[in-house]
């Protein structure tokens, strides 16, 4: 039976930008930072919240794939938060563009989406 989610992994093209992006826009806290010679990549744990755990790791040349919301695979990742236009200015203060608001048309509930650096697509989602 399945529980929860365990983690999340991101594969990041630029290590320091990315990690820059999660922790310093988003606010994610750092748990630890490993850089593993024998790939020349780093994996760096973060704690959303103490709740979920994304792993960012960085490899010498990762392979581009499709990031739009709409493209097959993973559609994008979505966090809970109380106040969206709080977060909204948040990540525009730190140079971080979101789109408009939208309404989800069955439950009434506001969200927006954001990029990371290389282009996931990240939803905010107000309770």
């Amino acid at each position: 039976m399945i529980n929860k989610v365990h983690h999340i992994a991101i594969i990041c093209s630029d290590y320091e930008v990315s990690k820059a992006f999660y922790t310093e826009v988003l606010g994610f806290t750092i748990i630890r930072e490993v850089y593993r010679a024998e790939r020349q990549s780093y994996k760096l744990d973060l704690a959303v919240n103490g709740i979920y755990v994304i792993e960012l790791f960085s490899f010498p040349e990762p392979v581009k794939r499709p990031s739009r919301p709409e493209a097959a695979g993973l559609r994008h990742l979505a966090f809970e938060v109380d106040d969206l236009e709080l977060v909204i200015a948040r990540v525009e203060r730190k140079g971080v563009e979101a789109e408009p608001i939208r309404i989800d048309e069955f439950t009434g509930k506001r969200f927006t989406f954001i990029a990371d650096p290389d282009q996931l697509p990240i939803e905010f989602y107000e309770k």
